[in-house]
């Protein structure tokens, strides 16, 4: 009797074993996916990307904690504030205490915006969100983040081939618990083959410490920084939108309604304002981290949780992160070219299960998304013709901003009978 209790406990501790050790690696797969774009923009602006790292994972950990845990969601750098905080780091003589000001004035207004929200009730805005208008706005998403891949891999083709060929390999063959680690063994099979040819870049990993304390700093405010960065907030909305629904429709959840549009955004602001805090990037929630969610089809918010204390370890694990940076430009692109690939498909997904109609309303609404979502960059480049929504001198909303709100507004007027 005595063995048998012992042989049910000692099976009880493999199987949890087992699944601690499943979530740890599926984490780690979530924070490669997100560590590039999270280093890229500390490293465009001049900020610590040490400090990103920590504001990434404590962000994503608050974020999760507005949102009761329900959404399986990791936060990193935002890329909308880029040029703003370089515009701000010229004007005030690279001093960038004050780029921080501005972020976290911006991050105050997305918490006012949370409880606006809440107070009129999120069924009036969801209403308006139809499969016509999220359908496209989320092939939007994942067909502007694909040039971007492209860019990377093209610094060398073939690796970028060999590991986007790896993880779909994997993908379509796989199965169980391999199939869904596609994207880690991908990534791994990529390095390992830019290691053997020589362009692995060794030193980063020898001449890194072992331990290293970021290097937080204060904020300071100036009326001039805050009017530069805080308008931003009306474009970057839009996006967190389109964000918020793809992730959901991934899920199969609601996750506007449920926990509410009233709490992402509360996630997001308050993770932006203690970012901003102590020296990291505004924070926003990232589309690599979908994809990886849309691959795997494991959607365990806990795993994202786990990945947000992996980043905030790694911010003071300097050895760590170098090996994580030495990962060649072309194994992260040709990765990404899956995970934002694979983020439109799940847009084209949503208008086909939906069963949208496609009469001359629907398909005008959606064609107006489409084109002024992919094409109006190219259009004002080609032709001279500014397509946006001006909100300062430097600040204006175009691209999937100025198109979801185009779309929105337009199915409201064609199809106000069914709102």
């Amino acid at each position: 009797m005595t063995e048998n209790v012992m042989v049910k406990k000692s099976k009880k501790t493999e199987v949890s074993l087992w699944k601690s050790s499943k979530k740890m690696i599926l984490a780690l797969q979530h924070l490669i996916a997100m560590f590039g774009a999270t280093v890229l923009v500390p490293i465009l602006t001049g900020l610590n990307p040490s400090v990103a790292l920590f504001t990434a994972g404590l962000g994503t950990l608050i974020f999760h904690l507005c949102t009761e845990g329900k959404v399986p969601v990791f936060l990193g750098s935002s890329f909308a504030f880029i040029p703003l905080i370089l515009t701000v780091k010229e004007l005030y003589n690279g001093d960038l205490a004050y780029v921080q000001g501005g972020m976290i004035v911006a991050g105050l207004i997305y918490v006012i915006l949370a409880f606006f929200i809440k107070k009129i009730g999120v069924k009036r805005i969801t209403k308006y969100l139809s499969p016509q208008v999220v359908g496209p706005m989320i092939i939007v998403i994942g067909m502007n983040l694909v040039p971007t891949a492209f860019g990377m891999a093209r610094e060398n083709l073939v690796i970028a081939a060999i590991t986007l060929g790896t993880a779909l390999l994997i993908n379509f063959k796989g199965r169980g618990f391999v199939k869904q680690l596609s994207i880690l063994i991908g990534v791994i099979t990529g390095y390992m083959v830019s290691l053997g040819l020589g362009i692995v870049d060794t030193n980063i990993v020898k001449e890194a410490a072992l331990f290293g304390i970021p290097s937080f700093s204060l904020p300071k405010f100036d009326i001039g920084a805050i009017m530069i960065i805080s308008p931003v907030v009306l474009a970057v909305f839009m996006e967190h939108l389109g964000d918020i629904t793809t992730n959901g429709q991934v899920v199969g959840k609601n996750f506007i309604e449920d926990p509410g549009l009233n709490r992402t955004l509360l996630g997001d602001g308050i993770a932006t304002v203690v970012a901003a805090l102590i020296g990291g990037p505004a924070n926003t929630t990232y589309g690599e981290n979908t994809g990886v969610l849309a691959i795997t089809k494991n959607y365990d918010p806990s795993i994202l949780r786990l990945a947000a204390v992996f980043a905030i370890i790694l911010s003071f694990v300097s050895k760590i992160g170098a090996v994580l940076n030495s990962i060649p430009t072309s194994v992260m692109g040709g990765i990404s070219l899956m995970l934002f690939s694979m983020i439109s498909l799940i847009g084209v997904q949503t208008i086909r299960t939906n069963k949208v109609e496609f009469n001359w309303k629907n398909v005008l609404t959606m064609g107006s998304i489409l084109i002024l979502g992919l094409g109006s960059g190219m259009i004002e480049s080609k032709f001279g013709i500014v397509i946006g929504i001006p909100v300062t001198e430097t600040v204006k909303i175009s691209g999937l901003s100025f198109a979801a709100i185009v779309g929105i507004l337009m199915n409201a007027i064609l199809n106000r009978g069914k709102i």
